[in-house]
């Protein structure tokens, strides 16, 4: 009886002790890894967006390129440490990133402007026209009633 319980437990045993060692490995990466990207990713970026005038910060074409360094330096460091990456720490670091520089950005990315007048002027003018020709139609076809019975 002994000998059958022993691969099962040795089975929750070991798998207690994976558990175990990747908490350990996460939760080494707390305030360490927090630390590493405010002061070795988050100062860069700061520097690129300042150089930005703050009217460009949402202009994806104008921050992809710093974005990309920073999203870079975050996986960089996490592998330097042994940390997962994506995790908990830079969730929250990119959320006070977006809160910070990309709060008043659409959903899209895009700065949100008028169309071209080349663009916009036939979704104007056609309505216009259509008005103005039926109205004509109507008062032509109103003053004709031979046709009429």
């Amino acid at each position: 009886m002994a000998s059958d319980t022993t691969p099962v437990l040795s089975k929750q045993v070991l798998l207690w002790l994976v558990v175990a060692c990747q908490s350990v490995s996460v939760m080494a990466c707390g305030g360490t890894y927090e630390y590493a990207i405010e002061e070795f990713c988050l100062g860069k970026f700061r520097l690129d967006m300042e150089e930005l005038d703050q009217h460009h910060w949402c202009s994806w074409e104008d921050t992809v390129e710093p974005y990309g360094e920073l999203t870079n330096c975050t996986y960089l460091i996490a592998l330097k440490m042994d940390c997962f990456w994506p995790n908990r720490q830079v969730d929250e670091f990119f959320i006070r990133i977006h809160k910070q520089y990309f709060h008043d950005c659409s959903l899209s990315g895009r700065q949100l402007r008028d169309p071209p007048n080349r663009i916009l002027g036939p979704f104007i003018v056609v309505p216009i026209l259509v008005t103005l020709l039926m109205t004509a139609l109507v008062v032509w076809r109103s003053k004709r009633s031979e046709g009429i019975v």
